[in-house]
């Protein structure tokens, strides 16, 4: 990698990153795709028999018809079905290799990674940020019993699991580990399981905490985690509970550690969005552009591949008028 140029780098190789590559293809650039991880490795890091909210219409991309058993696709289908348009178009990507540093030169920019360094003429960032997940940040968040990705229910078959959330992902998690045979207790911040959980798992949930069959601590955070047990504060003070696994499902954020070593501009307010033109989708940082859900910062529920699908396009249209 090292000492080659582009025409265009595109950070991140998830669907809005593919489908920039797409755009990139059709008008004819040099370009390389940067992935750390697996292709779409956010999408990867989703439980194993996870089914999009989405139907798979809306996630097809690069007119690569997307076929699934059902109207909303499961992750393996996604899998598949990416996997098959990197194929399709041929695309140039590089994985397993992480973005390091940006630094500017001869009106672009030196991309250093752990591979080496490349120059290219554009950036594209679109780093997702499913597999950055929110930290409870108390003493033993780094034991192997804590978990930040669910993957399946099997794993707790039998045991005494705490999750913590109370939005649409614990809430899924701690019905299918309830359901498998796990002794389920949630840590909830709030005073009830939040008001948008999807209408079918928020009477299920509610209904398993009133029976008792799961034990919910409401207004509760977690206060400490060790080999055994968990520490919780309440409103009624302390609570040691037995525990084996704690599945933090709390959410997960853009990944703003390497937006700080790529020089990227965030908003100062409560949802430190990355500082862009909403017309070009270009940063105060000269033909460098931010493109899919990163858009949107902490607002992680806003954006989406379905609606974020266009920022190729849009994001194309200008570098291919600056180059």
């Amino acid at each position: 990698m090292d000492g080659k140029q582009f025409d265009l780098i595109i950070i991140g190789a998830g669907p809005i990153g593919l489908a920039c590559g797409i755009a990139a293809e059709k008008e004819n650039l040099n370009y390389l795709i940067v992935e750390k991880g697996v292709l779409v490795n956010s999408l990867y890091n989703f439980p194993e028999q996870m089914t999009f909210f989405s139907t798979s219409n809306l996630l097809e991309i690069g007119d690569v018809p997307f076929i699934s058993h059902t109207d909303k696709p499961t992750r393996n289908e996604s899998l598949e079905y990416f996997r098959r348009v990197q194929e399709a178009w041929d695309l140039n990507v590089k994985l397993y290799t992480r973005v390091e540093a940006m630094k500017p030169r001869d009106g672009g920019y030196d991309v250093v990674t752990d591979k080496g360094a490349a120059f290219a003429k554009a950036v594209i960032i679109c780093t997702g940020f499913y597999d950055t997940p929110r930290m409870l940040g108390v003493p033993g968040e780094d034991l192997p019993k804590v978990k930040h990705f669910y993957d399946s229910p099997h794993p707790y078959v039998g045991q005494k699991i705490l999750v913590v959330g109370a939005a649409n992902s614990a809430c899924d998690v701690a019905l299918e580990t309830f359901y498998k045979g796990a002794e389920v207790t949630m840590a909830i911040r709030d005073s009830e399981i939040y008001s948008k959980t999807k209408y079918w798992i928020k009477p299920n949930i509610e209904n398993r905490i009133k029976e008792g069959s799961i034990k919910a601590y409401f207004n509760t955070t977690v206060s400490q985690i060790t080999a055994n047990t968990v520490l919780l504060q309440t409103p009624d003070g302390e609570v040691t509970l037995e525990n084996d696994f704690v599945l933090a499902m709390i959410g997960y954020k853009p990944d703003y550690a390497l937006f700080e070593k790529l020089g990227l501009p965030i908003s100062d307010d409560d949802d430190k969005i990355p500082i862009h033109n909403p017309e070009t989708l270009e940063t105060p940082l000269s033909k460098v552009y931010v493109a899919g859900v990163i858009n949107a910062g902490l607002q992680t529920s806003k954006l989406f591949i379905e609606n974020t699908r266009e920022h190729a396009t849009i994001i194309l249209r200008d570098v291919v008028s600056k180059l």
